[in-house]
């Protein structure tokens, strides 16, 4: 006979088990210290260890003077392939709306120029969206489009279509780069994604290429504990065990 769970790994399995029948939703307030230490008769330094190593698994999240919360299933995004935001949700089954927060056109400084490989001062379309995931924010979309090689850009209306959309009809794609690295929110990024300041972000920095022009460039920074990049490596050839 197996000897029985620690303490806390039982304290763990009740909150997942609770996540698993539905009676605690995404979102919701997950057992406090307190209630656990009521509830199981665990002390509390038992409960603070399970509410803890929930947390390190992705389960809940933990607030300073708020208290502990189920976390938000994480959406998959397919390791450095190029998909749109709305289909990878749909896929994972989960509602998707934008909130284009800027839309101009302007000329670039000498910074965004270069990314363009264009002269300073040339015209592009700087776009700035929050995606959402249900009633979470889950990425900032900074992109900066150049309207010789995607005509319209200017004029879309990114809050009924995706820039990813958008780019595929006026600038089908020719090549692409990523880059892929782990930030902290600052102060503006936080309160965009709801995060708190130093939080653990992912962002991809992408170009993509339309008839051997660069069509944009764009910083898509997700929350990190909302998302993550998924991938299968391709299976070697036969008796290729490398």
């Amino acid at each position: 006979m197996s000897a029985p769970a620690p303490l806390y790994q039982q304290v763990k399995q009740y909150v997942l088990d609770r996540i698993a029948s539905g009676d605690l939703k995404p979102g919701q307030r997950a057992p406090s210290e307190a209630e656990l230490v009521r509830a199981l008769g665990v002390a509390r330094m038992t409960a603070n260890r399970a509410l803890n190593e929930l947390r390190d698994d992705g389960v809940i999240t933990r607030r300073a003077g708020s208290g502990s919360f189920v976390a938000q299933p994480r959406a998959e995004g397919a390791l450095l392939a190029l998909r749109d935001i709305a289909e990878e949700l749909a896929d994972a089954g989960a509602p998707h709306r934008k909130e284009v927060l800027a839309h101009a056109l302007a000329p670039a400084g000498a910074q965004e120029a270069a990314q363009f490989d264009a002269p300073p001062g040339a015209h592009l379309v700087h776009v700035v969206i929050r995606h959402w995931r249900g009633e979470t924010p889950l990425l900032i979309e900074d992109r900066l489009i150049d309207p010789d090689v995607a005509p319209g850009a200017d004029t879309a209306d990114f809050s009924r279509v995706t820039t990813y959309a958008f780019l595929m009809q006026a600038a089908p794609l020719q090549d692409v780069e990523h880059v892929v690295r782990a930030v902290n929110a600052d102060a503006a990024l936080a309160r965009r994604l709801y995060l708190a300041p130093g939080a653990a972000c992912l962002e991809i920095r992408r170009r993509t290429w339309s008839g051997g022009r660069i069509a944009s460039v764009a910083r898509l920074t997700y929350a990190g504990d909302r998302y993550e990049l998924t991938g299968h490596p391709a299976r070697p050839p036969e008796g290729d065990v490398s």
